[in-house]
């Protein structure tokens, strides 16, 4: 199954044990991580139960995981359900995956990893990380590469970087596109290379390809950026796309000895129709959902999917503006994960806070299960540096230090 495992998971991180699955919520109930007794109550006919249930400490995770993406949440989220509930060689699965913290935590922690999104450079940025390769494979195959190969550039994207640079990004694309067209396409090493360019496209510092822009996981339009550029006096200065992509690589790598993960399966379906995955064989899911009014995919991505050759606007992200049509949704993907999980199968699911905490979403998440064959176990709140439980929810949720995630807990029946 798996050939090597490093388990990275931090016994500081939550209780290094295992519940028991008859009775996840009595375990939730004793859960004690830092001296704090964990607060329950009924709210609108929900049990919630609310402690500090994993470190808000940075860097906590494998270094693997930092890879930039909007909206996704911490290892450590993943890895408290992983290590409560499966055992070695349990399929974990989160049918929307982003930049695959779910599915690589699971692989991290000797588990099998199923792994889904419709969003295409999602399995970009998630299945190299299962077969890392070493950093010197990385500079051997990077010397390959005819960094001045004379090539047009589009100049519009000079707002963002210097023209020696965006002529390396541009051979770098360039090159990429020709080793696809080979018999066997990419291998694991130009995997590599396609992910880590893909993650410093655009940023904040000069760990990235470009001059001062907003953070990764949110691309800016060039008139946008060009207003960031007179604001702020700057210019695009020169960076070397190769030492900066070797730079990233020895920090992704640097936890990573003895891991490679073969069997992890990957998808690009809607969470609905995934019939590449076997009825009945999933222990553990792990999501968070698209939310209400989530942003343009197209304008976020625009420059990523630019550099992968995908066509923003063809990917077919969801998006709900009502309450009615986003339950729906959910529960046709509830419909779905109720064919692929095991009976006595758990499933966390993660949701946010969306128009200033007038709706709560757990709510409709479990309006959608009704008739479906999960139990609702409650809705479990990790809280960090709260102060009350009215603070758990609504317009308070993360003032004063506070941070929160919101999960409801199911078990297929």
């Amino acid at each position: 199954m798996l050939d090597s495992v490093s388990n990275q998971f931090n016994p500081a991180s939550a209780r290094p044990m295992r519940a028991d699955k008859a009775n996840f919520i009595s375990y939730l109930e004793r859960f004690n991580r830092i001296g704090k007794a964990t607060e329950t109550f009924t709210e609108n006919g929900i049990r919630y139960y609310v402690n500090d249930y994993w470190t808000s400490a940075q860097r906590q995770a494998n270094r693997l995981h930092e890879i930039s993406y909007r909206a996704c949440f911490k290892a450590e989220l993943p890895a408290f359900f992983i290590s409560a509930l499966t055992a070695a060689g349990d399929i974990v699965y989160d049918p929307f995956m982003g930049r695959g913290t779910t599915p690589l935590q699971a692989a991290l922690m000797g588990r099998k990893p199923i792994g889904n999104d419709i969003n295409p450079l999602s399995e970009m940025l998630l299945r190299p990380r299962f077969t890392p390769p070493k950093l010197a494979e990385v500079a051997t195959r990077l010397d390959e590469i005819d960094w001045q190969r004379d090539t047009p550039i589009d100049e519009s994207l000079l707002v963002f970087y210097h023209p020696a640079t965006l002529k390396q990004i541009i051979a770098l694309k360039h090159w990429l596109i020709e080793r696809s067209h080979r018999k066997n396409g990419l291998d694991n090493t130009d995997d590599w290379i396609r992910m880590v360019a893909l993650n410093r496209l655009t940023g904040h510092s000069s760990g990235f390809f470009s001059v001062y822009t907003l953070p990764p996981n949110q691309a800016v339009s060039v008139e946008r950026q060009a207003k960031i550029n007179a604001h702020r006096k700057q210019t695009p200065p020169k960076r070397d796309v190769k030492s900066i992509i070797l730079k990233k690589t020895k920090v992704l790598i640097s936890q990573s000895e003895g891991f490679y993960c073969r069997d992890a399966l990957l998808g690009k379906s809607p969470a609905d129709k995934t019939a590449f995955i076997d009825r009945g064989c999933v222990d553990l899911v792990v999501t968070s959902p698209p939310f209400l009014d989530i942003v343009q995919y197209h304008k976020d991505n625009w420059l990523r999917c630019w550099f992968a050759s995908i066509d923003a606007a063809a990917v077919p992200i969801s998006m709900h503006k009502s309450i009615a049509a986003w339950t729906e949704f959910v529960r046709k993907t509830l419909s779905e994960l109720a064919r692929v999980m095991k009976a006595g199968g758990h499933l966390a699911f993660e949701v946010g806070e969306v128009r200033k905490g007038k709706i709560l979403l757990e709510k409709h998440v479990i309006q959608a299960a009704q008739n479906l064959p999960f139990d609702i176990l409650g809705v479990m709140v990790n809280q960090q540096n709260f102060t009350k439980t009215a603070n758990c929810w609504g317009i308070n949720n993360n003032h004063k230090g506070t941070n929160s995630n919101r999960i409801i807990l199911m078990k297929r029946y």
